[in-house]
């Protein structure tokens, strides 16, 4: 039977008229820009977000751990784009090798900041009113809840009955509060009841938490801001003074001011090593590492002695100083045809094997006809392969060797850009020793002197024993100076935070409940029940010990005595 448009709709009486099924009435509201803010901030403060933004900064900080970082070595980005021009500017684009300060990095870092905030403080608040409530009141049917005991005792006379019921529920009062619970009396018609409840710490610990992380980030955040790293090659002999202007490298945090740093100084006395002797399985293999310094604090103070070992740094006037690495520093002497000394450096050369085995390289921009680049080879034990190729057989100074081949041509310097002392860009430069060359390398041990390419002058490898050092060959150590004020904080906070997760996951929340009441008039039931918020496997037992210390409290009449 149809209906016209005119009729009235039957309406379903058991259904409301605002159900999703019936027709609007009005329009909905639309949702305007203060609302989506509402439901953006509720969605980034929410916990599901906080632990995706947590997963997504460990993720994120992994090709650090991948690519050279220019913070901490900047000579590895430089290689890194030397052995793959093609994809390095693409990474550079990405940021990867300033990943934790680039963009990205920090705006998923902020976000975590934003949203662990947001978390924790309603957290707070919700958390110091739920300490100040009063424990909650007592079910009405206590048998529903899934840990339920019940003692029922007769007695002769109902004056006796209702003498044992006030004693009950006086004994529980006690027994729960000497087992640390928050405890509040009850009185219905009938019954009396004590609620009782405990584990606040656990929701204390887990705030601790997160709050100790929010302080991690803002450790991190600000310590960062005021930490900077350097490196250093000191020679043995030579000295390094804490001003910019000395550093290889140095990174300063956003709010470092350079001109400010702490006025101390180093000298490297000696560079103590030890090798593993030959025909011994670990032949050649290091047995300890040790820069000898001498220390200055500020200029006037008196020098003290330090000493500087792998994974044993010194802290000099706030700052951290640790040994990266060591090598060789040969003196090389370069003199022109007329005998006047263009060059004399005690240049490191950067270990290339276990058997020290180093490279080096020489720039003499001005002094000769042309530019002049040497790279060198220093073998500490020169020994031969068969295919007549030198090699090092042992790292100690048995058989030093130096070789070099010679370039020249444009060193690449004159139009200011930065180059790396430890490599020659050979591109612009014609070779004219060692190679396809056609003449041999230049071959020298210690105090030997040989001839330079085209009448151009000679080359010195100076033997500095007979200049009265202890080896004839200098050594250098690699330092790196670090300054990192936010990690005491972020050390307390971590173990804080460590701490709060313990608390969290160990302690239990429980609340129990003892009601009182006389079923007859002679007949006393004592009912125990026991709730836990979240998993508590030892809810029974507890519940069993509660009963148990109530039987004993009634029979000794005294207060208990326990811990939980």
């Amino acid at each position: 039977m149809s209906r016209s448009p005119s009729e009235p709709t039957m309406t379903d009486p058991a259904r409301p008229g605002d159900h999703v099924d019936a027709t609007p009435s009005t329009t909905p509201a639309a949702f305007g820009w203060r609302g989506w803010l509402r439901w953006g901030w509720r969605q980034l403060t929410s916990m599901r977000t906080a632990l995706l933004l947590l997963v997504l900064l460990a993720t994120a900080a992994v090709p650090g751990s991948i690519f050279p970082q220019r913070s901490a070595d900047p000579n590895g980005v430089a290689a890194y784009f030397r052995n793959n021009p093609g994809i390095a500017p693409v990474l550079d684009g990405l940021q990867m090798f300033d990943l934790y300060s680039s963009a990205w990095f920090s705006a998923i870092y902020l976000l975590l900041f934003l949203s662990l905030i947001g978390c924790v403080i309603p957290r707070i608040r919700h958390h110091a009113r739920a300490l100040r409530s009063r424990p909650p009141r007592t079910p009405r049917n206590l048998g529903r809840l899934d840990q339920h005991l019940v003692d029922e005792h007769e007695f002769t006379e109902p004056a006796a009955a209702r003498d044992a019921a006030d004693r009950s529920i006086d004994a529980a009062e006690r027994v729960l509060k000497d087992r640390g619970y928050r405890v509040e009396r009850y009185s219905t018609a009938g019954s009396d009841s004590v609620s009782a409840e405990r584990g606040y710490l656990r929701e204390t610990g887990n705030l601790v938490f997160h709050v100790a992380l929010v302080g991690v980030l803002v450790a991190v955040l600000v310590g960062s801001g005021n930490a900077y790293t350097g490196q250093r090659v000191i020679v043995e002999g030579t000295s390094f003074v804490n001003t910019l202007s000395d550093y290889s490298s140095f990174s300063p945090g956003r709010f470092v001011d350079d001109g400010e740093l702490a006025p101390y100084s180093l000298t490297l006395d000696r560079f103590d090593v030890t090798y593993e002797a030959p025909g011994t399985p670990a032949a050649g293999q290091a047995g300890n590492f040790a820069a000898q310094l001498m220390v200055r604090d500020t200029p006037t103070a008196e020098p003290r002695t330090a000493t500087v070992r792998v994974n044993a740094p010194i802290d000099v006037r706030g700052d951290r100083i640790y040994l990266l690495g060591n090598g060789y520093a040969p003196t090389i002497t370069v003199r022109g045809a007329d005998g006047t000394v263009i060059y004399r450096e005690m240049q490191p050369f950067l270990p290339q094997d276990s058997m020290m085995t180093s490279l080096g390289t020489i720039k003499i921009p001005d002094g000769l006809p042309e530019q002049v680049g040497l790279v060198g080879f220093l073998y500490p034990t020169q020994d031969a392969l068969a295919s007549g190729a030198y090699t090092s057989v042992y790292p100690a100074l048995v058989n030093p060797v130096v070789t070099f081949n010679v370039f020249a041509g444009d060193l690449g310097i004159d139009d200011g850009t930065p180059r790396s002392v430890y490599s020659l860009d050979t591109s612009g430069m014609t070779q004219l020793t060692g190679g396809d060359s056609g003449a041999a390398s230049i071959e020298l041990r210690p105090g030997e002197t040989a001839d330079l390419p085209n009448g151009w002058g000679t080359v010195t490898f100076e033997d500095m024993k007979v200049e009265g050092a202890p080896e004839s060959v200098l050594r250098f150590a690699s330092l790196q100076v670090q300054r990192d004020a936010g990690a005491t904080w972020v050390l307390g906070f971590a173990v804080l935070a460590t701490l709060g997760l313990i608390t969290a996951l160990l302690v239990p929340r429980r609340r129990i409940w003892v009601k009182c009441s006389l079923v007859e008039p002679t007949t006393v039931r004592t009912e125990f029940a026991a709730l836990a918020r979240g998993e508590d496997p030892s809810l029974g037992r507890a519940l069993s010990d509660i009963q148990s210390r109530h039987h004993a409290a009634l029979t000794s009449q005294t207060p208990t005595q326990g811990a939980s």
